[in-house]
């Protein structure tokens, strides 16, 4: 029999959605949901890696659908809620970014404008076509969460000694915009906690993806040197943090950001 602690963690029955669900941490995050027993929709551009990434979730016995649309595309976003998500949602991750690198030297104005976009304005945009699907979560079960995935790098500066190589060198735009991200979470937070809609943060830490760790791993040594745990992040290490703001296991927690990050942030 499973605890009542157990029972608050669990996922059974209720209807997650992750964007950005075929990328490096996309990906841990959607598995971590739906072995918790969530029904999980698989958000992508590209139809082929969300069947794909459905498909791998279902042989494994685990129930996922595939969500097809392009965040910062207003047009599918309204599609897509109003067509295919008609019951309720109990929770969303806005885990989607995409962007180069640079410097403030090398950056240009759409830099930072495309980087607003994918992170604050899409979790906007997400969000208020969600909300419909988010109050019937709240009227079937009483509760309903968004996490939006932030960055370590929406609190500090990247550390430059660590990014010499600009191949890999984060960007001003990236933390600008991961920092406006983290303050409109505790906006949200306060303008929807009165209905039950919890809205909570993540700021990962270091968590290379594999092409980072294969291509530079001179670069990912300079990382882990940082971290006061003396290592990166591995993928699954996203899916506890994850589990415990999606769950009702925070069913008191609103408006916070958990930092994993390794200590990194604690320097």
């Amino acid at each position: 029999m499973s605890s009542k602690l157990q029972q608050h963690f669990s996922l059974q029955g209720k209807q997650v959605l992750v964007t950005g669900a075929t990328g490096y941490l996309g990906r841990a995050m959607a598995l971590g949901l739906a072995e918790l027993g969530a029904h999980v929709l698989i958000n992508g551009r590209c139809h082929e890696r969300v069947m794909e990434r459905v498909a791998k979730l279902r042989e494994t016995g685990l129930t996922a659908s595939p969500a097809v649309f392009d965040i910062n595309n207003e047009a599918e976003v309204d599609k897509w809620f109003s067509e295919c998500c008609s019951s309720p949602l109990h929770g969303i991750v806005n885990n989607a970014y995409a962007g180069g690198a640079g410097s403030i030297e090398t950056a240009v104005e759409s830099d930072y404008r495309n980087s607003y976009e994918v992170s604050l304005v899409s979790a906007h945009r997400i969000l208020r076509h969600g909300l419909p699907c988010l109050r019937s979560a709240i009227s079937a079960d009483g509760a309903a969460s968004v996490v939006n995935i932030g960055s370590m790098y929406g609190m500090v500066s990247p550390d430059q000694r660590v990014y010499e190589d600009k191949r890999v060198s984060n960007p001003p735009f990236y933390g600008a915009a991961k920092a406006a991200l983290l303050q409109w979470t505790r906006y949200a937070a306060c303008e929807f906690g009165s209905e039950g809609i919890r809205i909570n943060a993540i700021s990962p830490g270091p968590f290379p993806s594999e092409d980072v760790q294969e291509g530079t791993p001179e670069f990912v040594v300079k990382l882990a040197a940082r971290v006061p745990l003396g290592r990166v992040g591995r993928a699954d290490e996203i899916q506890g943090p994850l589990a415990f703001l999606i769950s009702d296991a925070s069913s008191f927690v609103n408006g916070a950001n958990l930092v994993v990050d390794g200590g990194w942030t604690c320097w």
